[in-house]
């Protein structure tokens, strides 16, 4: 049995941070959470007593690594860059900050650095350009320290903020709007439900036995699904849990492709398939945990 580890875990009050830390603790590790002094707890308060947390705007970095060995980092902290965000306050997360934690990690000797990635292409925007200047950073730092890099597909699943696409069309589906307004829909993405991308870092985490020093993952369900195939199918189960038709209209068309927007996606598993990890929760299965997260939210 692997042994229990010390691990600095980097945006855990979010969406992901969060599954993992929750993941982390029930496996018996240590966990060192990092966060800004302004972060929402509400994800998090059922494991305050269970988890060290840090300001990170408050405090060094280098007191999350001063007391017991750390044995990996796992950073999930990120800027998606949304609405009018300057590209320097984006930069200063995914690029600076992350660079940051990078230095503080190496020079604290710590055996590995998880670091979450991202399959948009990087010319995309500001958030998938900074991204994959980051990912450059780790390839130079592999000599120091062994770097497993994952990037994840279109995840979801509860918790989930409120602004990423799966929960605002759920909610927006759930409201009295006469229509929804969205593209044609026929681009396609990997959906893949939260837990089994918190299971995929549990996994690499505890059989740290491969030599490689910056070895990259790519991490979806391996199921490409049209935009609005999804969509019908989380229309469906929507309808099913309420008992009765949605009110709006489903308006495919009204809005045009972003720019550069990918249609198909590459998308190849297999390296993390060989490792013995696989995604478990079907596409219909983890829309339907999903809409029932929100409805129980709703009644509170």
């Amino acid at each position: 049995m692997p042994k229990d580890k010390t691990v600095v875990l980097s945006g855990a009050t979010g969406f992901l941070g969060s599954h993992i830390l929750e993941a982390l603790i029930q496996c018996g590790h240590k966990v060192i959470g990092l966060k800004r002094s302004t972060s929402n707890l509400c994800r998090v308060k059922s494991m305050l007593d269970k988890v060290v947390l840090i300001d990170v705007d408050k405090v060094s970095l280098s007191t999350a690594f001063e007391g017991d060995k750390v044995d990996a980092v796992i950073h999930t902290a990120c800027d998606y860059g949304r609405g009018n965000q300057l590209a320097s306050v984006v930069v200063e997360t995914n690029l600076m900050f992350s660079l940051r934690l990078l230095e503080t990690a190496t020079f604290f000797n710590t055996d590995t650095f998880f670091n979450t990635d991202t399959l948009l292409q990087k010319h995309l925007n500001v958030y998938a350009l900074s991204k994959s200047q980051f990912v450059e950073w780790l390839k130079l730092f592999s000599n120091r320290i062994r770097v497993v890099n994952l990037r994840l597909e279109h995840m979801y699943g509860p918790g989930d903020d409120e602004r990423k696409f799966v929960i605002w069309a759920m909610r927006q589906m759930m409201s009295d709007a006469k229509s929804i307004s969205l593209t044609p829909g026929e681009q396609k993405r990997d959906f893949v439900y939260a837990d089994d991308v918190v299971k995929a870092y549990i996994h690499l985490l505890d059989r740290q036995d491969q030599d490689q020093p910056f070895i990259e993952y790519n991490v979806g369900s391996g199921t490409l699904t049209r935009i609005k195939a999804f969509l019908a199918l989380m229309k469906e189960e929507i309808e099913k849990q309420l008992g009765r038709p949605i009110k709006p209209r489903l308006d495919f068309g009204a809005l045009p492709y972003r720019e550069g927007e990918p249609m198909e996606p590459e998308m190849d598993i297999r390296a993390l398939l060989d490792t013995g990890w696989k995604p478990l929760t079907d596409l219909r299965t983890g829309l339907t945990y999903t809409i029932k997260s929100i409805m129980q939210s709703e009644r509170k």
